[in-house]
């Protein structure tokens, strides 16, 4: 609270006004003083002025998870239902993940949606300015690639992304082991199926890149993947899945399983 002003009063030319309103009741008379002036020089009273309220942004639409032990990008993207998956999940979030989307650590924040952070551009040279000079800013250094891991549509691109998902789930398997395996079960067709076998005699016929009745299909099939046992990436990560439960890895299958 600001201190009170000391003022030098002068009777004859600034005198305080007072006035007295006389309200009557009954004889009795209530005096309120009124001031119509002030002293010459007073502080005027301050005046509290409020400020308008600023600007308030847009909320941002972009949830955050934040990763707990034992959690893979594809159950992330399952249980908070994420549209395209966890690959849509990691091409969102690849420059805090890094290269290997199946190494996620616990209090890892992970945007579920809204744009990839893009790598920023350099800021463009003032006119006559060279940016050989050193006068130009250059481009942040740590800049990092947003675009999503792809596969082919072959054998070989098969076997990746499969590698890929089973890293996330904790799967072993290798390139060599897999191929080795289908190679000898379909010859590398993902339509095979076997309808002459023991299998196929009780209803429940092998089929896939690596040969999977139905049942065991549905007993290892790796939550992320597609349901159908056809497919080649859910066919070869079921499979595996199944091999590593049973021999301990798809690689320690080397002939029927």
């Amino acid at each position: 609270m600001p201190a009170e002003g000391k003022h030098r009063r002068n009777s004859r030319t600034s005198p305080l006004a007072r006035r007295l309103v006389a309200l009557g009741t009954g004889g009795a008379a209530l005096a309120l003083p009124l001031i119509t002036a002030t002293t010459a020089g007073a502080t005027p009273a301050p005046q509290h002025i409020t400020a308008a309220p600023a600007a308030v942004h847009a909320a941002s639409h972009r949830v955050i998870h934040v990763v707990v032990k034992g959690e893979s990008l594809s159950k992330i993207a399952r249980d908070r239902s994420v549209s395209g998956g966890w690959k849509a999940l990691y091409k969102t979030n690849r420059p805090a993940i890094g290269d290997n989307p199946s190494l996620i650590h616990p209090g890892l924040k992970l945007k579920l949606s809204g744009k990839p952070v893009s790598a920023p551009k350099a800021p463009k040279a003032p006119s006559g300015t060279s940016s050989a000079t050193g006068n130009t800013p250059a481009a942040t250094t740590d800049a990092i690639e947003t675009v999503a891991k792809s596969y082919t549509n072959d054998l070989d691109g098969w076997i990746r992304e499969a590698l890929d998902v089973m890293a996330q789930h904790g799967i072993p398997g290798s390139y060599d082991g897999i191929h080795r395996n289908i190679i000898r079960e379909s010859s590398g067709n993902p339509r095979a199926i076997n309808n002459w076998d023991s299998n196929a005699a009780a209803g429940t016929p092998s089929k896939g890149l690596l040969q999977v009745i139905d049942p065991t299909f549905q007993a290892y099939h790796v939550s992320g993947t597609s349901t159908d046992p056809y497919d080649p990436v859910a066919n070869i990560t079921a499979a595996c899945n199944y091999a590593a439960d049973r021999y301990g890895s798809i690689d320690n299958v080397n002939g029927p399983y």
